[in-house]
């Protein structure tokens, strides 16, 4: 759980490969891998042959409306705010949603909607042996806070048992429920899905890459000059705390791919709150220098 931090690259062809390592890690950016296989799900449905456009196919699956309920509310839920909100929304909505803020509601109504065990079949046959995703964040949610019956914890449950910790934390890295992967496999990754490997139609691919370029905080880490697609995440549950960033930007006509994960617990720094700036300032300075090296 301690960081392990070392860095690599790797001239492949006429792509650069760039790996910031910190070994086995709680991760926040699983969500880029349900966006990837909703989008894997939709094209499925598309007929080539069809009078309307694949762009006009596409459109519709993400026009699609998902129930906003009960059974999806969940915590970190910025955007969706339960129980404020309730109906029904659409796809595009729960995707950005989840892309934008990293909304756990948005990401849980994805999840029932294609399915968990098609992202872990995905990640599976891409080769990622390290990479794990919970069932729901809200039973993720319920393992870290110590319930004896997370599978099923309901949203009436979830708001007491957060508040008054009747029992003793489990840690976020665990072998039953967790969001984990390696820096190595992150990248694997996204060497492969920027470049459209896990898409049939452009029209897709040009939407994964929209998705992953909406978050406002990328200015933030990412210099000018680049054409960026990153999911970051965050998280504080009692003394472990996780900052991640993993994805691709496209600089002087090459590709440069990232994972940054840090993990730390609380006798080593403060909350993801006070690490953050520091963890923002280092990461654009990284990037900067990269972007003037390849530029040079």
């Amino acid at each position: 759980r301690n960081p392990l931090i070392a860095s690599s690259c790797e001239a492949m062809n006429s792509l650069r490969v760039c790996a910031f390592t910190v070994g086995y890690c709680v991760m926040m950016s699983f969500k880029a891998f349900v966006l990837a296989e909703f989008l894997r799900q939709a094209e499925a449905s598309f007929d080539p042959t069809a009078a309307t456009p694949i762009a006009g196919q596409l459109h519709e699956r993400l026009q699609e409306e998902l129930v906003l309920d009960e059974a999806v509310f969940t915590l970190g839920s910025p955007i969706l705010n339960p129980p404020n909100l309730r109906g029904k929304i659409t796809a595009r909505t729960a995707i950005e949603a989840m892309i934008l803020e990293s909304d756990d509601t948005a990401t849980d109504m994805l999840l029932r909607r294609i399915g968990p065990e098609n992202v872990r079949r995905l990640i599976a046959d891409l080769g990622l042996e390290q990479t794990r995703i919970p069932e729901s964040t809200r039973q993720f949610i319920g393992y870290v806070f110590g319930d004896p019956e997370w599978r099923t914890l309901t949203w009436e449950r979830l708001g007491p048992l957060v508040t008054n910790t009747p029992y003793p934390p489990r840690f976020a890295l665990n072998d039953e429920i967790t969001m984990a992967s390696t820096a190595g496999e992150l990248v694997a990754f996204y060497s492969r899905v920027l470049l459209g490997e896990l898409f049939r139609y452009p029209e897709t691919l040009t939407s994964f890459r929209t998705m992953l370029s909406l978050k406002d905080q990328i200015a933030q880490i990412l210099p000018l000059g680049v054409d960026t697609f990153v999911k970051g995440g965050s998280m504080d549950a009692f003394t472990d705390h996780v900052l991640s960033a993993a994805g691709g930007m496209y600089v002087a006509e090459r590709w440069v791919y990232f994972a940054l994960i840090l993990n730390w617990d609380s006798s080593q720094a403060g909350t993801v709150a006070e690490v953050g700036p520091a963890f923002t300032s280092v990461t654009h300075a990284a990037f900067t220098m990269i972007r003037d090296r390849l530029g040079a």
